[in-house]
């Protein structure tokens, strides 16, 4: 069997969740074409440093036998990692994994790969970094700009977190939603274009402090507590009660790490 063939969907599908789960923002293609399972294969290794940056891919030739795939697959499977940064071509001189400044480290899909393989500490502190950057200010202003839409749908994701939980990918579709909802409240649109990369990084983080045991605490209470601040219009409240919810959720997933 090919290296490609066994590549399956991923744990990003979220798979297993019923028909009403599918409110679940992407956190990755989750292609079932051949070229994006041969890009998730190519990506996976080029992001857990098996294949590290300045390395020459052989031709396409030699990659499309080797993965039991076509030319055209493969070429598409290039296309795709080229536009997300981890690639680039040149005629006569080949297609070279980039330094890793270049890539494209918030889209949906290069989170998912990297969470395929241990992603390092310093990565995952990264990304709460950036999530304490963005994520506070942008309670503020969803608390100041919400309207009824916005507050009900925090309110049904809410409702989905409580009756599912964070173990399953339906409890995690709910948190989604519910980040999602805030970020469409602050009527800032590149914040909300956000929205994606901060569900793949909430999710995948969440995941991941799982993988050992079960989550630690409960986090739903926090959760409410930023929702009633929201809906109450206090921002500076709801920017606090975001950072102390990533905090946790920081401090949760360092314990994981050490066990």
């Amino acid at each position: 069997m090919s290296p490609v063939a066994r590549g399956g969907r991923g744990r990003g599908d979220g798979g297993g969740g019923a028909a009403g789960d599918a409110v679940v923002l992407p956190l990755a293609s989750a292609s079932h074409r051949l070229h994006g399972t041969v890009a998730r294969h190519l990506g996976i290794a080029i992001l857990s440093g098996r294949t590290p940056p300045g390395t020459v891919l052989p031709g396409e030739i030699a990659a499309s036998e080797s993965l039991s795939v076509s030319r055209t697959a493969y070429r598409e499977a290039i296309r795709t990692l080229s536009a997300k940064g981890l690639v680039e071509s040149r005629p006569k001189a080949g297609t070279r994994v980039t330094e890793r400044g270049r890539w494209n480290l918030l889209d949906p899909d290069i989170l998912a790969w990297a969470f395929e393989t241990e992603p390092g500490e310093a990565f995952i502190h990264d990304l709460f970094e950036l999530r304490q950057i963005v994520e506070p200010a942008a309670a503020e202003l969803a608390a100041l700009r919400r309207g009824a839409p916005h507050l009900d749908r925090m309110r049904q994701a809410l409702d989905g977190m409580a009756r599912h939980g964070l173990a399953v990918p339906a409890g995690r579709a709910a948190d989604q939603a519910f980040h999602h909802a805030i970020l469409e409240a602050t009527g800032n649109a590149p914040l909300i274009a956000l929205s994606s990369s901060i569900a793949a990084a909430v999710t995948w983080t969440t995941i991941y402090k799982q993988r050992r045991r079960a989550l630690p605490r409960d986090p739903l209470p926090e959760h409410r507590a930023l929702f009633e601040a929201i809906a109450a219009g206090e921002g500076a409240l709801a920017r606090a009660r975001m950072a102390e919810l990533i905090r946790l959720a920081l401090a949760d997933t360092e314990s994981s790490m050490v066990e």
